[in-house]
């Protein structure tokens, strides 16, 4: 479902696979061969969110952001290209640079700043306001740097990102 929320209506790029029964409401951008799979949650109400191309957030995970408060500088959430996020993360009012992977069931929170060529490990925490260093494997809750990333690792950031475009290029010439 796509909703326009206030004055903000989503807008999507080219070739969007948007399952209809994931909601996409407000001020959300999507780069053009992205995917949102059912049951995901992606809510730009108080801030904007913006979504890269060839980037896929899989089923059940939520995006969201924070306002401007007396507790809080209120966070936008930009997630880059090339993206994988995996089932039932909560991607809430943060950065994701391009080609990382954010594994299933990971929490990254306002503020945090996860640099391109990432993996973050299933069930990882990624505390507010933390920052990321290009090129590692981060796992645990809160995560750490575990050690650098291989050569084949990184060249699955694409793959991933690649498959998941094929993948949602099936759903929209099959539907």
């Amino acid at each position: 479902m796509i909703r326009k929320f206030k004055t903000y209506t989503p807008k999507l790029g080219k070739r969007v696979f948007v399952d209809e029964q994931a909601s996409v409401i407000g001020d959300v951008s999507i780069g053009n061969d992205s995917s949102i799979w059912p049951q995901t949650v992606v809510r730009g109400d108080i801030n904007p969110i913006t979504i890269g191309h060839r980037t896929n957030i899989q089923d059940g995970s939520i995006v969201h952001v924070t306002h401007k408060s007396e507790y809080s500088n209120g966070y936008e959430c930009h997630i880059g290209s090339d993206v994988t996020v995996g089932h039932g993360c909560i991607i809430h009012a943060c950065v994701i640079e391009d080609m990382s992977l954010i594994g299933m069931g990971s929490v990254i929170l306002d503020g945090a700043k996860i640099k391109s060529n990432i993996i973050i490990g299933a069930k990882s925490l990624v505390p507010s306001g933390k920052c990321l260093e290009s090129g590692y494997l981060y796992i645990g809750s809160p995560c750490k740097q575990v050690r650098p990333l291989k050569d084949s690792e990184i060249n699955f950031l694409k793959y991933s990102a690649t498959h998941y475009v094929n993948t949602k290029n099936d759903f929209l010439d099959n539907s």
